[in-house]
């Protein structure tokens, strides 16, 4: 199985070595069949509107509640709801996320001034952000692209460890997004994570829910377990916040796909059983991540010794040591 992931009819490596299946679509291309969808286009810079469209399209998409029609409910939490929804006038299919925010009212405004950074992108590895705006209980919705196939998260749980050839085309797309949105945008993704990464039926694999307004989403709707098991060690201790900060949240997705649990918590594998665990649980665990040697890949002929090297690389404890996303990519 170890062969699986040297590339024979692969079209690019990286820089380091990993063998990567051949790139993603490029931008523009339709993003799954059968749904209708938009492609990214450029927002206006109005922010001064809150309650109907608060980022305009191009294509002059008006979103407002009335006018999403729900054909499936995807997902519920304590901050929210997400569901797969219609465009009424227009047919086109999108992922709506309702956010509950406990928050003043020109705290929701900052908040969704700052989302406006997710409309400008158009990459095939970022999902493509329709709009945002505020319901009439003042929640915070987001349209996004509608990816078919669910998360990462979603996809472990359901089938197991990762094959070494997917968790290529995984790497790949990953790091493409955060070069992209570093370059481009100058922006850190912040949240690299199995449930932050989603595919669809094409085979295609994008980031969604970055940036600093998603962060601050976060801080407010969900509890601080979320993110925080996913965090680099300089986070956890309050230390800046960097491109390789990413690359740490990059290492241990990819390591929890390939063993199929999360790899600092050998006793609790699912997300949900480590924030049950209480807060002297999650305290002890973030210890763990802060003092405690980085996790390694187990030792089996199933991960070649390019993948053991790339997650080394990826979880060094000291920041500067780690390369960027664009040295791995």
């Amino acid at each position: 199985m170890g062969d699986s992931f040297k590339a024979r009819t692969l079209k690019r490596k990286n820089v380091k070595g990993l063998a990567l299946n051949s790139a993603g679509p490029k931008a523009g291309s339709n993003p799954s069949h059968g749904d209708a969808q938009i492609p990214g286009a450029i927002g206006n810079s109005d922010s001064n509107r809150t309650d109907t469209l608060e980022i305009g399209l191009e294509f002059k998409l008006d979103l407002r509640s009335e006018d999403l029609v729900v054909m499936k409910e995807l997902g519920a939490g304590n901050g929210g709801t997400v569901s797969k929804v219609m465009h009424a006038s227009t047919k086109v299919i999108m992922a709506r996320k309702i956010i509950r925010v406990d928050a003043k009212e020109n705290v929701r405004k900052q908040i969704l001034r700052e989302l406006q950074v997710g409309h400008d992108c158009n990459s095939p590895y970022i999902v493509t952000f329709y709009g945002a705006f505020q319901n009439e209980a003042r929640d915070i919705v987001l349209c996004m692209e509608y990816m078919d196939c669910g998360s990462l998260d979603r996809v472990s749980k359901d089938f197991g460890p990762v094959r070494v050839d997917v968790l290529g085309k995984i790497a790949e797309s990953i790091l493409g997004g955060l070069v992209y949105l570093y370059e481009a945008h100058r922006i850190m993704h912040r949240d690299i994570k199995p449930s932050n990464v989603l595919l669809n039926s094409r085979g295609n694999i994008k980031l969604c829910d970055f940036g600093v307004a998603t962060e601050t989403v976060n801080s407010i709707a969900d509890t601080f377990v979320g993110t925080s098991t996913y965090m680099a060690p300089e986070r956890i201790q309050g230390g800046a916040y960097t491109v390789r900060s990413d690359v740490w949240s990059v290492g241990l997705t990819i390591m929890e796909l390939a063993v199929g649990r999360f790899p600092f918590d050998a006793t609790d594998s699912a997300a949900g059983d480590r924030a049950s665990a209480g807060p002297m649980g999650i305290l002890d665990l973030l210890q763990q991540i802060v003092h405690e040697p980085a996790p390694k890949l187990p030792k089996s002929d199933a991960f070649p010794p390019i993948l053991d090297d790339f997650v080394a690389k990826c979880l060094l404890k000291k920041s500067e040591e780690r390369p960027t996303p664009r040295e791995l990519y």
